[in-house]
């Protein structure tokens, strides 16, 4: 099989042979016997050799992907939700091995902003599809972790922290849904002093919120239409105020209308650092990393994650 690599913001075409693919498992994120049965079908009929490799404990995504990337893999795939795709982020950054996406787990935004079948099957069949392209990515860090989607302080990290393993394996997406309720029922207002691309700021909100990608999870929902994932920056948000008149406001915003709420402050930059006071939560792709101050910075286009034909064209 081939694939298309798109070589920065040129677009420039190789190609080169799949040979082997390195899956890169969470056991959490469900569908053993049907996963298993879909790569040994699809795979071993394109003549492509695979194996597989659990994760037990974060930071085990970041390991085994150094590990097959070392070892010589032609394609990292990696099945389970965004925090797993995170940890497995941190050890191809810079790397040339591109990264496949078989959704799985709660939730797997990035997979809906990169237009990558959900179903798990199409999603294989994607991999050894001798039309898919390579779309290079922008990868976000914050302090030693890497992120694709956002870090969130306050108001996200707290409905991350709300719906946790017990509750998602409970109630599935309504998890968040039950967490979202609770935290806006007692938000918590912090001051942030921001750093952004060497100027400063200070600010009052509730929650702030720092943006490599567009998509909130659903086909053509995103945060904001001006957020790309190939364009370098970041997009930070503060969230001033929650009530129904500004909830439903920033709900017209994602869905189009051109009026910014009055809640939400935006700005776009390539480097930031931001303390909050008293201290908040902070999260980043569904997982808690710490509290009250952190560094981030965009590393542009460094990932290359297979996409579905038609899926070459940059954003912005």
């Amino acid at each position: 099989m081939n694939y298309a690599i798109r070589m920065g913001e040129h677009a420039q075409l190789m190609t080169k042979a799949i040979q082997h693919i390195s899956i890169i498992y969470n056991p959490d994120a469900g569908q053993p016997q049907a996963l298993l049965k879909n790569f040994n079908r699809i795979f071993h009929k394109a003549g492509v050799r695979w194996d597989i490799h659990i994760t037990n404990e974060n930071g085990d995504g970041e390991r085994l992907a150094k590990q097959a990337i070392a070892a010589g893999t032609d394609v990292v795939a990696v099945y389970g939700g965004d925090g797993t795709l995170m940890d497995v982020a941190n050890g191809m950054v810079g790397s040339s091995v591109p990264m496949a996406i078989i959704p799985g787990g709660t939730g797997n935004v990035i997979s809906v902003e990169l237009g990558i079948p959900r179903d798990p099957a199409a999603a294989c069949a994607l991999i050894v599809n001798p039309q898919h392209v390579l779309r290079p990515i922008d990868v976000g860090r914050v302090e030693n972790h890497c992120f694709l989607l956002r870090v969130g302080f306050g108001l996200e990290a707290n409905i991350v922290q709300g719906a946790g393993r017990e509750m998602k394996d409970r109630f599935g997406i309504f998890a968040y849904l039950m967490s979202i309720l609770a935290a806006i029922s007692q938000p918590s207002p912090s001051h942030y002093f921001l750093n952004l691309d060497g100027m400063e700021y200070e600010c009052d909100g509730l929650a702030c919120m720092v943006a490599n990608a567009a998509s909130l999870g659903v086909s053509g929902l995103d945060l904001a239409d001006n957020i790309s994932i190939d364009d370098g920056l970041l997009d930070v948000f503060i969230i001033r105020k929650i009530d129904l008149e500004e909830l439903f406001s920033m709900a017209a915003r994602v869905l189009g209308s051109p009026d910014t709420p009055n809640s939400l402050l935006h700005w776009q930059v390539s480097k930031l650092k931001i303390r909050s006071d008293p201290p908040q939560q902070i999260e980043a792709d569904g997982d808690l990393i710490g509290e009250a101050q952190a560094s981030i910075e965009v590393l542009p286009l460094a990932l290359n994650v297979i996409v579905p034909p038609g899926n070459l064209t940059l954003k912005g």
